[in-house]
């Protein structure tokens, strides 16, 4: 059963997805709930199907106090690295939340202390604490919405079911097409690569 607060009201929940991804952005959401909030479908995002996160997105949206989702791009993943990345995504989406949150809750082990306000890491956070779930929800969902449409400009990637992680088929289409924009250049897209020759 999640928890519906940690400490406060207007507590904020961040989240993000595409960590692991070699294409596309990561992804982040920050999200405060209403006190009480309850939905007894909600977990962490992995836990769910594709077709329960979609049906939870706009009960979500709808009923927080305020939410932010923010992609950061494979230029700058490749440029601060994954984790700064994944970091900056959570900073950038509490950035966009029309309400200032008191406290913050943190999927992880890793964050940096955003502005003044106190804040949790909390390992598997988004399977104890529905904010952190309801930012994991927001920011799958939203990165599985951009990758199928840039798959549409690279139909040969499959980005649509795999989302740009790194399975068999995403590998073998990038043996035989070579990398696109999106692909992440500081990743090892194949297992026998090494270095990459920009």
């Amino acid at each position: 059963m999640l928890k519906s607060h940690y400490k406060f009201i207007h507590e904020a929940g961040t989240d993000e997805a595409g960590r692991g991804c070699l294409a596309g952005p990561v992804t982040a959401g920050a999200i405060i709930l209403p006190e009480g909030f309850r939905n007894s479908t909600l977990n962490d995002s992995k836990q769910l199907t594709e077709l329960k996160r979609e049906q939870l997105r706009p009960i979500l949206e709808s009923e927080a106090v305020s939410y932010s989702v923010c992609h950061v791009f494979e230029e700058e993943i490749d440029s601060i690295n994954i984790l700064n990345a994944s970091i900056l995504a959570m900073h950038r989406a509490l950035d966009g939340l029309q309400t200032a949150p008191r406290f913050i809750l943190v999927d992880g082990n890793r964050f940096k202390p955003y502005l003044e306000i106190e804040h949790e890491c909390i390992i598997k956070g988004d399977g104890k604490f529905m904010s952190i779930a309801a930012a994991s929800v927001l920011a799958k969902t939203y990165r599985d919405e951009f990758m199928a449409k840039i798959h549409e400009e690279y139909p040969m990637y499959n980005w649509k079911k795999n989302k740009g992680y790194p399975t068999k088929e995403h590998r073998e289409a990038i043996r035989q097409f070579g990398l696109t924009k999106y692909h992440r250049k500081s990743f090892r897209q194949l297992p026998e690569q090494l270095t990459l020759d920009l």
